[in-house]
């Protein structure tokens, strides 16, 4: 029905997308699909423009992560559901080796999912780093009431909620209830790593 996703293997013409991308646009288009949305009816209900919807069912562009978290807030689930979606099913346990990393290439934001979400599990641990400078704003959480425990292995994390900035140091943990927007900023000098446990309502 949804004729958006071309092989991208087969492209006509510039580079061939990373695997990710590819595998990621799918998923995004299966979900616009399932849900019966033309992408005109998806843009008004994100607030993403149709032409850059298309652009990342079709892998032309790699999402931001603000892009990928209104998605995640339309379709109602986080961000590591969505991920993990694109990978194969996650097993007891996950190597090392095995935890599927992700980049936001706009802003130098690196989230690796150290625990996928997992079938009758709630909880998931995503290793988040931050170049020095680095500013991500999420305009709403993709579930609200969403909780979130804020660990700093190393660097310094400034969190804003609720339009209060909470700067976290080594060792450092803020937790939260997600209702609104939020704001993850490294100040510097030092590039910033942390870990994010995210619990679903």
């Amino acid at each position: 029905m949804w004729d958006i996703v071309p092989d991208v293997k087969h492209r006509e013409g510039g580079p061939v997308p990373d695997p990710v991308d590819a595998r990621l646009g799918t998923r995004l288009a299966e979900l616009r699909g399932e849900h019966g949305w033309s992408l005109g009816e998806l843009a008004e209900r994100s607030g993403i423009s149709r032409s850059t919807l298309s652009r990342a069912e079709r892998a032309e562009t790699s999402p931001t992560a603000s892009l990928l978290n209104r998605l995640c807030a339309v379709y109602g689930r986080t961000m590591s559901q969505l991920l993990s979606e694109i990978e194969a099913e996650p097993a007891p346990v996950v190597r090392a080796a095995d935890q599927p990393v992700w980049q936001d290439r706009a802003s130098g934001f690196v989230r690796r999912s150290v625990s996928p979400p997992h079938g009758g599990l709630r909880g998931e641990l995503v290793e988040g780093r931050l170049g020095a400078g680095a500013d991500i704003a999420y305009d709403r959480p993709p579930v609200p009431g969403l909780e979130q425990h804020i660990w700093v292995l190393e660097g310094i994390l400034a969190v804003t909620a609720r339009d209060v900035e909470h700067r976290l140091g080594d060792g450092d943990c803020l937790r939260l209830r997600v209702w609104g927007p939020t704001r993850f900023r490294c100040p510097g000098p030092e590039d910033v790593r942390y870990v994010l446990a995210v619990v679903r309502p």
